[in-house]
């Protein structure tokens, strides 16, 4: 606060009321303009975005399974984590048995299925799908005693597969008419006890997924891939992509934007190789 001087002339000669009728209260200084000026709308943060509710079914290694932890784990759950970093949303994972994903979805229990969903027509019937983000191709597993040379030769066999997938989708379409006995299971990790407890005699699976999840385990050293890689669209459709409910464009927008960013910024490649570099370094999206 600055002070005021006064130069008093002939301090003696000036009496007490003068020296009232002549003063002025000092004008208050005014504010600098910085503290009282409102801050612009530009300047204001933008609202949080809502959680994308991922639907999962965590019996899918090595895709989607259960850590030593107890907690979800994965090539999807990093795969969504990793997109949801990218869109500036916080992925919040929902379990799911793996029939009730599209009902639950359309019921809106969650926004997304994340949990190497393949993108079929009959699906795209119900539900509509991200551009794809893996694609790989199923086997036939049967134990090494068995001979195979094409359906007809295990007649008689169970195969089992998991209920409402696109290998079920197969085995009744090209096992069944053949006399093969096609069980199906809520879980794919239900298959694989029945494997190893001898009460089925093989599967039908992702390649990768049985491969890391069984074959490449003890309990799978009795078992071994057999026939031609599985792959036509009729039944296996053409990926894996995110399934949402139809008429989100917006989020389905925003989903396919946010593949493309971190497929080209070296993020996917990352989980990529974190879960596949020991399978030749296999690339799962595809060609």
């Amino acid at each position: 606060m600055k002070h005021i001087s006064f130069r008093w002339l002939g301090l003696a000669m000036v009496s007490m009321p003068l020296l009232l009728a002549c003063s002025k209260p000092a004008e208050p200084t005014a504010a600098p303009a910085a503290a009282t000026s409102a801050p612009s709308a530009s300047a204001a943060p933008s609202p949080a975005l809502p959680d994308l509710r991922v639907a999962i079914d965590p019996t899918y290694e090595p895709f989607t399974y259960k850590g030593a932890d107890g907690k979800a784990t994965g090539f999807d759950v990093d795969f969504a984590n990793a997109l949801c970093e990218q869109i500036k949303r916080k992925c919040v994972f929902a379990e799911q048995v793996w029939d009730s994903m599209i009902p639950g979805l359309m019921a809106r229990k969650y926004d997304v299925i994340i949990s190497s969903m393949g993108i079929t027509e009959a699906r795209l019937a119900q539900i509509d799908f991200s551009d794809r983000y893996y694609k790989t191709h199923s086997r036939m597993v049967l134990k090494k005693s068995v001979q195979f040379d094409g359906p007809a030769s295990i007649k008689g066999k169970r195969i089992g597969v998991g209920k409402a997938t696109i290998q079920e989708k197969w085995a009744l379409g090209e096992l069944k008419p053949a006399g093969v006995k096609v069980v199906s299971y809520d879980a794919q990790d239900q298959v694989y006890l029945d494997l190893r407890a001898g009460r089925i005699d093989g599967t039908v699976a992702d390649f990768v997924e049985v491969t890391g999840g069984f074959l490449s385990k003890p309990e799978g050293q009795d078992y071994q891939l057999v026939g031609p890689e599985l792959d036509d669209p009729k039944y296996f459709g053409i990926g894996v992509g995110i399934g949402l409910r139809k008429g989100d464009t917006a989020l389905k927008e925003t989903l396919n934007a946010g593949i493309q960013a971190i497929r080209g910024n070296g993020v996917y490649k990352t989980i990529n190789d974190k879960y596949f570099a020991k399978y030749g370094n296999l690339d799962v999206y595809g060609k």
